[in-house]
């Protein structure tokens, strides 16, 4: 029984941290005055600013496979692009503590709990933070914005689902579409 219960806390305690640390947020904004239907091709008016420089090009292949797939074509000189393309990606620790109560053999009763011990464990994970910016060449202003927040991993492999998760989320309503 006593067993029981320590797993049960363990699997409750852990699924509550799954749930809160996990951040999956995508959010985009854009010009409102700006016709993107104008826009035919882009560049990369810098490379994406990411430490990790695997990482760095998972996130500029995804990009360009997601800019392509909605019709913009990539050159290489910045004079004949319309839109320009600056990511930069962050990361940041952050802190959880987990407590595993034991021993509680009278249960709850009126006025607080019975007698045991509760064991406190602090988890440490990270999360990561990519921004897409698109500029209009001619004027140098952005006129498009992609912010992706998600728990990062210790396995690289899961972390380049996630970046193409996060990216295609971004880009599913791009283009903008002129509201009329």
């Amino acid at each position: 029984m006593h067993i029981r219960r320590v797993s049960a806390g363990l699997l409750l305690s852990l699924l509550m941290v799954t749930l809160s640390a996990r951040a999956d947020d995508v959010s985009t904004d854009y010009d409102h005055n700006v016709d993107f239907s104008k826009y035919r091709t882009y560049t990369w008016a810098h490379p994406p600013m990411i430490e990790d420089a695997l990482m760095r090009q998972r996130v500029e292949d995804a990009v360009n496979r997601h800019l392509q797939a909605k019709g913009l074509r990539l050159v290489a000189a910045p004079e004949h692009a319309d839109l320009g393309v600056v990511v930069n990606g962050a990361t940041k620790e952050k802190h959880t503590l987990h407590t595993f109560y034991d021993s509680f053999p009278d249960g709850w009763f009126w006025g607080g709990w019975g007698t045991g011990t509760a064991t406190t464990t602090e988890e440490t994970y990270k999360i990561g933070t990519l921004v897409v910016d698109l500029f209009d060449m001619d004027s140098k202003r952005v006129v498009w914005r992609g912010v992706g927040t998600d728990t990062l991993s210790e396995k690289p492999a899961k972390n380049e689902k996630k970046i193409e998760k996060v990216i295609g989320k971004m880009f599913e309503h791009f283009p903008v579409k002129k509201l009329t």
